[in-house]
């Protein structure tokens, strides 16, 4: 962010701010922002970023002001318009349909609603003993190699297969689960080139024709499971309870499926990375597994998975002492707010002896807090004890480093390339 001249910081109008290398690495450019103007309006793009934590906390609060209805700009990973041909091959599958996370109240609170008695605590825990299995699995297929690539031999798998579990699939599945997600997350998040959003375009549609036909399914014949529990439940619409479409199904589910998947395997992967850089914290986990809960609320404070969110302002309004217009876009920097000083003394820093890690906004605030936020603990908290226990002297490969992929709304680990002692 300096001039190759005279060596001053350039001002923030002059940053390309999805400049790969800066979404590689934001968090010199959140510092700024935060300091220097914690409501920004870019020049460049128009759009207005929110970093510091008290204002995206009351962005969060405030949904009659701030819209969710950003299915426009998600759909077209923030570019705002939509290829003719990607738009045709969407067409095939089923329309569109605002549901949880780009809807708002009252039809937000309708679909929530309904989506959280499918994620009650019982069924969550109910997962542990699987989870737990999952996880020796899943060690056990590399144990003897002395080396894995972390992120996709163990972390992209675990998460889908409590998906799987959850949805009543076979785990078979998961690798094509798999292909699937990196088309969801292809378009969602931003970044990709044409040829690449019209492959992850057909592959949304397979996604779709694969979850139609596990709807019928299980109307025929339901069983314990997430699919069977949506597709009986009841909405209470404006006038007469209904039960959902086929249309929000899939736009409920493809949430659940995604959401599910992603964001817990890169904290997962930043949890294990960052015990291995700090050996005095690893030590405090291995003399004290309640220090495990701490480690992975610090790393999803420290890693923010879904560093940015978008929101729509409904009316004018003042934010931070800027005046914003009916219309205008915002993108909600949480990766930003959970590394404000504060909120969070020394916040760059990981400890995870902080005693208010908790209070992260990884999962969001106010009503659109994630509904799985409990599950995505769970798993963590789950498998981080058994990773340091079964993979004896766990370290970096030599000449290997945590990798990261440049998105403009995920902090995603690319790879982990790790070695261990070998299981005899």
């Amino acid at each position: 962010m300096e001039s190759k001249t005279s060596h001053a910081p350039i001002s923030l109008t002059e940053i390309d701010a999805n400049a790969p290398a800066l979404l590689e690495d934001p968090y010199d450019y959140f510092t700024r922002l935060r300091s220097e103007a914690p409501v920004f309006r870019d020049p460049k793009t128009g759009v207005v970023s929110v970093s510091t934590y008290d204002l995206v906390l009351e962005v969060n609060k405030r949904p009659r002001i701030y819209s969710s209805d950003m299915a426009k700009i998600l759909k077209s990973g923030g570019a705002g318009a939509i290829d003719p041909e990607e738009t045709a091959i969407m067409a095939e599958g089923q329309p569109w349909v605002n549901t949880m996370l780009t809807a708002d109240p009252p039809a937000h609170t309708r679909y929530k609603k309904l989506a959280m008695k499918a994620f009650t605590h019982g069924r969550v825990e109910a997962l542990s003993d699987s989870i737990v299995e999952g996880v020796h699995k899943l060690i056990d297929g590399f144990s003897k190699d002395g080396q894995v690539e972390f992120k996709s031999q163990f972390a992209d798998h675990l998460p889908s297969m409590v998906i799987a579990d959850l949805l009543g699939v076979p785990r078979a599945e998961i690798p094509q689960f798999q292909v699937w997600l990196r088309a969801a997350i292809t378009r969602l998040a931003g970044g990709a080139s044409r040829q690449q959003r019209l492959d992850a375009a057909r592959k949304e549609i397979e996604l779709q024709r694969y979850l139609i036909a596990a709807i019928e399914e299980r109307r025929a014949k339901p069983r314990n499971d997430v699919i069977s529990d949506l597709i009986h439940a009841t909405l209470a619409d404006e006038a007469d309870p209904r039960p959902l479409s086929v249309a929000e199904l899939i736009g409920m589910l493809h949430q659940i499926f995604t959401a599910g998947q992603e964001t817990t395997a890169q904290a997962l992967s930043y949890a294990t990375y960052q015990l291995i850089e700090n050996p005095d914290q690893r030590a405090l986990c291995t003399s004290n597994p309640l220090f495990y809960k701490a480690l992975v609320e610090e790393s999803l404070r420290h890693l923010t998975p879904t560093n940015n969110m978008w929101r729509i302002v409904k009316e004018d309004t003042l934010l931070g002492g800027v005046e914003l217009k009916a219309g205008e876009v915002l993108l909600l920097r949480y990766g930003s707010a959970n590394r404000d000083d504060r909120k969070f003394q020394g916040a760059e820093h990981f400890d995870i002896r902080r005693p208010n890690a908790g209070e992260h906004l990884a999962f969001g605030a106010g009503i659109h807090t994630c509904l799985g936020a409990a599950l995505a603990r769970k798993e963590m908290q789950t498998a981080m004890p058994i990773v340091f226990d079964r993979l004896a002297n766990l370290r970096l490969a030599p000449g290997k480093s945590i990798a990261f992929a440049p998105s403009p709304l995920l902090r995603g680990v690319l790879s982990l390339h790790l070695e261990f002692d070998r299981a005899v």
